[in-house]
């Protein structure tokens, strides 16, 4: 058996180092060529050697340029969507401020424009700070109220500020009745797994009295912390039955006291009916329809 040995090379690196020369050679030639022997060699080459590569840096180009384009209208669209964004925060703001100046206008001095602040801090979360305070005739035990209803209440008045609690809180418990009159109860949170499942019940309702879904609530008056008719609310449905004698039922809060930046907070004595402050669509039950009279 003959040894192992490296195979005899072929004359592959030969065709090539004769290829490169004779490309060199009509490199260097067609540079001596005229002008217009130049351009017809030149589209020769581009329709035919050449024509692969320049569509290759065709595409390559017109890639390039769609990803400007692409950049471009991705950058107009976010700066659209942030000015979209600004300009609803603006205009719900703009409509919160009108829908309170019309409330300030029918409920007149006796309370008092604020804006509300959140505390931000673990465990503060029922409560809230008003820019008024004791110099502007607030008192603890004021209602705190917006276009919709019966924010909250204010539990300390300082100097210049006051501190105030919404529904969400345990000690929130405003005597209230049915729109109509026809029952009457205490309102009061009920807490839940997460602050999220927070409930707001209506209870005391005598068990016989029937009490239909949708139907609104206010405040009644009783006790002289509230004025009679603030809304706070309308029926869900039945929470508990206790015996044959009590029922308690599941409130949908009718004002969202998360949502609440400005406000009217009562700078006087709690003895008048508010009931001819809100519009009659505040007051309507969800399930009521729109039928004219």
């Amino acid at each position: 058996m003959p040894p192992y040995g490296n195979e005899p090379e072929s004359g592959g690196g030969g065709r090539d180092l004769v290829l490169t020369g004779f490309i060199l050679l009509f490199a260097f030639g067609a540079a001596y060529l005229p002008p217009t022997t130049q351009e017809r060699v030149s589209a020769a080459l581009q329709v035919s050697a050449l024509r692969p590569f320049i569509g290759m840096q065709s595409l390559l180009t017109d890639v390039g340029a769609r990803r400007v384009r692409v950049d471009a209208l991705q950058a107009t669209v976010d700066s659209l969507s942030g000015a979209m964004s600004t300009h609803q925060a603006v205009a719900d703001e703009n409509q919160t401020l009108r829908a309170l100046l019309g409330l300030r206008e029918r409920a007149g001095p006796t309370y008092q424009p604020a804006t509300v602040n959140r505390p931000g801090t673990p465990g503060s979360e029922s409560t809230f700070l008003v820019s008024v305070g004791r110099r502007d005739g607030v008192r603890a035990g004021a209602p705190v109220v917006s276009p919709e209803g019966l924010v909250g209440v204010i539990r300390e008045a300082r100097t210049s500020n006051s501190v105030g609690i919404d529904w969400t809180h345990p000690d929130f418990r405003p005597s209230a009745m049915l729109a109509d009159g026809s029952a009457y109860g205490l309102v009061e949170s009920r807490r839940g797994a997460f602050r999220e499942e927070d409930r707001l019940v209506l209870n005391g309702i005598p068990y016989h009295e029937e009490v239909d879904s949708g139907q609104a609530v206010l405040t009644s008056g009783l006790g002289g912390i509230f004025p009679r008719g603030i809304p706070i609310g309308t029926v869900l449905g039945v929470a508990e039955e206790e015996g044959t004698w009590r029922k308690a039922y599941f409130l949908s809060p009718i004002a969202e006291p998360a949502g609440a930046t400005h406000v009217l907070v009562l700078a006087s004595d709690a003895g008048s009916d508010a009931s001819g402050l809100w519009a009659r669509d505040t007051l309507r039950a969800p399930n009521e329809g729109n039928d004219e009279p």
